[in-house]
C-alpha cells in the first residue's frame, strides 16, 4: 500500500461536543489566510511549526537553555520563568522540548499522514455511532491543505464515518469543489459583514467568503454559520441582524450560531510571545 497524504496539524481533540452534532474528533490542521485579531487558535495561523513555551509549567530549571545546540534559548529573570526565543537561531531541532521535565517547551504542531490520523479517529467509533457523532477537520483552515484534507475525508466515509468542515471560507471555488461530495456539514464562519472593517480586523476582505458560501448554498450543502460575539467588534445587533439576513437569502434552512469569546486566549500569544492586540 502506498504512502497516504500528509499534513501538518496542532491539535486532535477527542470527545468533542462542539464542533458538530454528537461526540466528535477534531482535527486541527495549521495554516490560516486571516489574522483575526481575537484568534482562538494562534498557534494555528502559521502552516510551519514551531516551539512555545508555557510560563506557568516551567520550574526554571535551565535544561532547555543547556540543550539548544543553536543557543536560541535565553532565560529573561526580569519576567518569572520566562525563556526568550531567538526564533531566527531556532532549527527546531527538538532537543529543548526532549529535555524539558515538566512539558513546558513543546511544538506548536507535527507532521501526520492520513494513515496516522485515522489511527486516532478509530478509537472512538463506537461513540460516533451512539451519539450521531463523527470527525470534525477544522484549524487552522482546513482548505490550505486540500490533499491532506481530502483523504482524511475520503478515509472517514469509507468506513461511515460523519464527516464535518469547520472553515472560514477564504479560499478558491477549486478547494471547496474538491471537498463538496466528501463533506456532510460545513460550519461556515462569517465574523464581520462590513467588508472594510473584515480586512481591518482580520486582514482580508470577506468578498470571497460571501461567494463561497452562495456556492455552498446553492449546491444544497448542510451548513452551520457561526459568528464569534466579540465585544466592540462583532457583536454589535447591526453586524449580527446583517448576517442573518444575508444568510436566510441565501437558505432559511441554515442555522445561524454564536459563539462566546474564551478569555483564556491571550495566554497563547504570550506562549508564542507574540503581543495579544485585542484590548
Amino acid at each position: 500500500m502506498g504512502k497516504t497524504a500528509e499534513g501538518v496539524i496542532f491539535n486532535i481533540k477527542r470527545f468533542s461536543v462542539h464542533d458538530g452534532p454528537g461526540i466528535r474528533t477534531s482535527i486541527f490542521l495549521k495554516g490560516c489566510p486571516l489574522e483575526c485579531v481575537w484568534c482562538h487558535n494562534p498557534e494555528g495561523i502559521s502552516p510551519g511549526i514551531s516551539i512555545w513555551h508555557s510560563r506557568n509549567i516551567c520550574i526554571s530549571c535551565g535544561r532547555c537553555v543547556e540543550a539548544c545546540p543553536e543557543r536560541a534559548l535565553t532565560p529573561d529573570f526580569s519576567v518569572m520563568n520566562h525563556i526568550e526565543i531567538n526564533r531566527s537561531r531556532c532549527t527546531l531541532s527538538g532537543k529543548c522540548v526532549e529535555v524539558c521535565p515538566t512539558g513546558a517547551i513543546e511544538f506548536t504542531g507535527s507532521k501526520v499522514n492520513v494513515d496516522d490520523v485515522m489511527a486516532e479517529i478509530r478509537k472512538d467509533i463506537l461513540f460516533y455511532r451512539a451519539s450521531g457523532g463523527g470527525v470534525t477537520i477544522t484549524g487552522g483552515e482546513p482548505a490550505l491543505q486540500p490533499e491532506f484534507s481530502v483523504g482524511i475525508l475520503k478515509a472517514c466515509k469509507r468506513e461511515e464515518i460523519n464527516t464535518a468542515v469547520e472553515t472560514c471560507l477564504y479560499c478558491e471555488r477549486e478547494v471547496l469543489e474538491q471537498l463538496i461530495d466528501h463533506v456532510d456539514l460545513f460550519i461556515a464562519d462569517m465574523k464581520i459583514f462590513d467588508s472594510v472593517r473584515h480586512q481591518e480586523f482580520t486582514s482580508k476582505p470577506n468578498n470571497i467568503i460571501r461567494e463561497n458560501l452562495r456556492y455552498l448554498a446553492g449546491e444544497a450543502r448542510k451548513i452551520i454559520v457561526r459568528i464569534p460575539l466579540i465585544k466592540g467588534i462583532t457583536d454589535s445587533d447591526n453586524n449580527k441582524k446583517n448576517i442573518e439576513k444575508f444568510v436566510r437569502k441565501l437558505d432559511p434552512k441554515i442555522t445561524v450560531e454564536y459563539l462566546n469569546f474564551n478569555p483564556l486566549t491571550k495566554n497563547k500569544y504570550q506562549k508564542l510571545s507574540i503581543p495579544f492586540s485585542l484590548k
